[in-house]
């Protein structure tokens, strides 16, 4: 148990979240961010760590994320402030951005979040899309299978 408890505790040590995109990794900005490789035009917005994770696993997405850390849940006492859409909408600005992925979950707390997000992205001169509806309602991406997300990312629409 010695060695488990060890590797428990370096992996407390090294990783942390990305100040730019939210990911976890053991370096800051975090792999994603700085693979060269990546389309830096595309922003996938996602609620959680565990979103960039299965849409990695699925390799539905080869541009960059936002992890916004949750959604709008009154019930729950989360405003648009507890989330990172401020960090969101100055990435979108930038210049190379060209569109933003709304990848939230199809919950009421996750299309309200959507909502939320694209009003404050208007005007940037961004394209806003969402993820297509094969998606279950009241699913959840990190539960979903590798082909369902792949459809559904390839199959995005302006909202």
């Amino acid at each position: 148990m010695k060695p488990l408890g060890d590797a428990i505790a370096r992996a407390y040590e090294m990783v942390r979240p990305c100040t730019v995109c939210g990911n976890w990794d053991t370096q800051d900005p975090c792999s994603i961010c700085t693979d060269e490789t990546r389309d830096k035009t595309v922003i996938c917005c996602v609620q959680d760590v565990s979103d960039v994770w299965a849409l990695e696993r699925a390799r539905a997405h080869r541009g960059l994320y936002h992890v916004l850390g949750g959604v709008i849940s009154p019930l729950d006492g989360v405003g648009p402030d507890d989330l990172r859409l401020r960090e969101l909408t100055e990435r979108a600005g930038q210049p190379a951005v060209l569109e933003v992925v709304l990848a939230l979950p199809a919950t009421v707390d996750g299309q309200t979040t959507a909502h939320y997000a694209s009003e404050r992205l208007e005007g940037l001169g961004v394209t806003i899309t969402g993820m297509a509806r094969g998606v279950p309602v009241g699913g959840e991406l990190d539960v979903l299978d590798e082909g369902t997300l792949a459809a559904a990312l390839k199959a995005r629409r302006p909202l």
